[in-house]
Parts: C-alpha cells; structure tokens; sequence
C-alpha cells in the first residue's frame, strides 16, 4: 500500500463540542492537502461540502449517547446526506442492547441504513460492552445492512484495541477510532483487520508512513 491507499483510509476528526467554523475548515485543508477523508459536526456538513467538494465528508448520527429516538435520527441522516455529506457514522442504542433489546437495535439501524444510499458505518462503543454484548451488537449492524461497524465516540473511556477490531471484522469492514495517534497504532489496527481509521491525528499519522514504503 502506497502513501496516497494509506491516507484514503484515514477519517481526519474533528467533534469536539467547542468545534468551531474555523476548527472545521482546518481539518478540510488538511485532509485535502494530505489525502484523507473528514469527519466533522453535522452543523457543519452544509459549508464543509462548499468549501471542500473533493474531500469525502463522513458526520455523526445520534451522537455521542445514541439514545436519539429513531425518527430522529433518520431525520439527521437525511438531512446530513441532502446537506452534501458522503458518509453517516451513527451510534448504536447501547442502554436498549443492554437491555437484551437486539430486534429494536437493528431496527433503529436499518431505519438509517434505508433513509439514505451512503454508507452507514455503526458506532458499537467497545469500552461499554462486555464480549458477547461486541457479538451482538455487531451481528445486529450487519443484519440491518450498515456497511461498517465502528468501535467508538472518543467520548466514552477506552478506545479502539487490537482485540475489538479482531472480533468486529467478523461481521463487518471496521472503521478504529478512538486513541489512535501515531502512524504504528493505525497499522496495528488495519493489521488487524481495520479497513478505516478515525482520529483527530490523522496528519501526524500520514506523516509518519515510512518514505521508502
């Protein structure tokens, strides 16, 4: 893989809740300098679009807590696909998976997934669920027809390990994300079966592929 393949496969993130116009148009410049993708505050999707038209946008769905009602969050996915985002990261109802609730799980998933004809990737939060909970939630990803799964916010405890991405990538392609900060930490997670990262170090971590690879 080539610095340029390297780089298409880093989400360049920015979702802080103090994230500003300005914090939004620096990540755009960088990620269309060095190659990669943003992921950015759907309040922002509209202008990112306009600014940055070559420079694959993901946003967020029922984010952070996923506890959005359903019909809420299929009107923020296709509000954010009609304001000109690429991609939809939405968070899994974690407190109704708990709950053993798995059929409205998928449910609330495949509601997004058929609102809009972008790919969908599910945030299953890792750090919150225990082994057989990481199953389910992503078997229900994968039956309610999203198109990755994704192991976290970056706003719970914990991030993205080698072990989750090893699991997950039974089920689905996976997008790491969380406490990813360097370019050897983004290549043990695709080493493990990671197809995308996501982090707000996304220049430092292009940065740091090996200049004879």
């Amino acid at each position: 893989m080539d610095r340029s393949a390297f780089a298409a496969r880093i989400d360049h993130t920015v979702l802080g809740p103090t994230t500003t116009p300005e914090a939004v148009e620096t990540v755009l410049d960088e990620a269309e300098t060095h190659g990669m993708n943003a992921c950015i505050p759907p309040c922002y999707v509209a202008e990112a679009a306009a600014y940055a038209p070559d420079v694959t946008i993901a946003t967020v769905v029922g984010f952070p807590h996923g506890q959005h009602s359903t019909a809420a969050k299929h009107g923020e996915a296709v509000d954010a696909w009609q304001h000109g985002a690429d991609e939809l990261d939405m968070v899994l109802n974690v407190g109704r998976l708990k709950a053993g609730e798995d059929e409205r799980v998928e449910a609330d998933i495949a509601e997004v997934v058929a609102a809009v004809p972008i790919p969908v990737k599910v945030i299953i939060e890792t750090a919150l669920l225990d082994t057989d909970e990481k199953h389910r939630a992503c078997g229900a990803a994968a039956d309610a027809g999203a198109d990755f799964v994704k192991t976290s916010t970056g706003f719970a405890d914990g991030g993205a390990t080698v072990e989750d991405v090893e699991l997950m990538a039974e089920y689905l392609p996976v997008k790491a994300s969380g406490g990813i900060g360097s370019y050897e930490e983004a290549t043990a997670m695709m080493d493990a079966g990671a197809e995308r990262i996501g982090a707000s170090s996304g220049v430092a971590i292009v940065e740091g592929f090996p200049a004879d690879e």
